[in-house]
């Protein structure tokens, strides 16, 4: 069962939603008081008996946790080290997603809501949502910007035979940012009735915490897995990629208070760093503020958001959750940046070494394995989020590349 608590004050948001320097809540006065409803009673509800037992059935039941603990026995003889993936690609709807959509969903029924909005880039998180809501009978409408629509057509698909309304974004760079913009503003346009299910660890308080704590069963399985498989709950390592971060902070919750072990967020570098394509954040981000939170952005001089670019839909954003900024910039964490090209030999070597099609968030994960440095005798493990059988018409483009 996820404790849905803290381990560390040192890494938990303070009263007013920061972590160190990063996050608060700075969002327009028409939207206080649907985020004062949420913050004031998000604790409460996570804490009572009867959401837990409610919850704790759907993981199991309806999500199909817990999720394996895989020994990747030929990626370990590659990287002459013990790489273990944790299979969040093997729960319902193909990703991590659904463990945050599924705790909200039955948040915002106990707030008494019935209209559900939501964002998503690479489509797995807005999957998720229209998955929970035809479970809840209830509506859903979800955000999704033109670009990523047409990368991520199966995903769209999906959505809509799950009975969603998915609106397209046309501002903008057309991507999850700007997806993100127009979920806030339907949500400040319709107050009473709707929750924002935010599919991230990004936004104003409390989402980033709330984000994490549904997410935090990831690691907490972990832990168990580990001390069952190689006698100790503690690796060496915990390697997830970074978009907004949902599967990063839900990998490294459990082991933020543990110093041993090393926490490494990996990022899409798209064409490179310095290329002027690329979504690199903790290299290229100054502190700013984005979508209601203060955290590092990729912008420019004058403070305007700089267009980022992934070919992975997922990690196309131009900013990092707080807790992750907080991560970076303490040292508790280490972040890895990797390019487009490094990500699809991450594609082939996974399909073909261990017979799992990473979606293509994932593998920029996978692609860190050569520079971690890990020895013989060291644990890794890889947060293994998605599937890729949303990035197959993708990667059918750049089949040379994974040949």
């Amino acid at each position: 069962m996820p404790t849905l608590t803290s381990t560390s004050p040192i890494y938990a948001p303070n009263a007013r939603g920061y972590y160190g320097e990063f996050g608060g809540a700075f969002i327009p006065e028409m939207l206080y008081p649907n985020v004062e409803e949420l913050r004031d009673n998000y604790l409460k509800i996570l804490a009572d008996p009867d959401f837990q037992r409610e919850y704790q059935l759907l993981l199991r039941d309806y999500v199909g946790r817990p999720t394996p603990l895989f020994e990747a026995k030929r990626l370990s003889q590659k990287y002459n080290t013990r790489i273990y993936l944790k299979r969040e690609d093997l729960c319902h709807t193909g990703a991590h997603k659904v463990n945050n959509t599924v705790g909200q969903i039955l948040l915002a029924r106990r707030l008494g809501k019935t209209r559900i909005i939501a964002e998503t880039g690479a489509g797995q998180h807005g999957v998720a949502t229209a998955t929970v809501c035809a479970l809840m009978g209830m509506e859903c409408i979800v955000y999704m910007g033109s670009v990523d629509m047409e990368r991520q057509r199966p995903n769209v698909e999906r959505m809509r035979l799950l009975g969603a309304e998915v609106r397209p974004a046309t501002s903008g760079s057309q991507t999850l940012k700007d997806a993100t913009n127009e979920a806030i503003r339907d949500w400040i346009s319709n107050p009473v009735d709707t929750h924002y299910i935010i599919g991230s660890v990004v936004g104003p308080h409390p989402y980033p915490d709330l984000v994490a704590r549904l997410q935090s069963i990831i690691s907490e399985e972990m832990r168990k897995q580990l001390l069952e498989k190689t006698g100790s709950e503690l690796p060496n390592y915990v390697v997830a990629c970074v978009g907004g971060g949902s599967n990063a902070a839900g990998a490294f919750y459990h082991f933020l208070d543990e110093p041993s072990v090393q926490l490494v967020a990996v990022e899409a570098a798209g064409h490179g760093i310095n290329s002027g394509h690329s979504a690199a954040t903790s290299v290229l981000g100054k502190p700013g503020i984005i979508h209601g939170s203060r955290t590092l952005l990729m912008q420019d001089e004058d403070g305007q958001i700089t267009e980022p670019y992934s070919l992975s839909a997922g990690l196309d954003y131009p900013g990092i959750g707080p807790l992750h900024a907080f991560l970076g910039s303490s040292g508790r964490a280490r972040f890895i940046s990797i390019e487009d090209e490094d990500a699809l030999r991450a594609v082939a070597e996974c399909s073909r070494l261990e017979g799992i099609i990473p979606a293509l968030e994932t593998a920029h994960a996978l692609a860190a394995l050569g520079q971690l440095g890990a020895g013989p005798d060291e644990v890794v493990v890889i947060n293994l989020s998605g599937r890729g059988d949303k990035d197959l018409d993708t990667y059918m483009k750049y089949a040379d590349q994974l040949k």
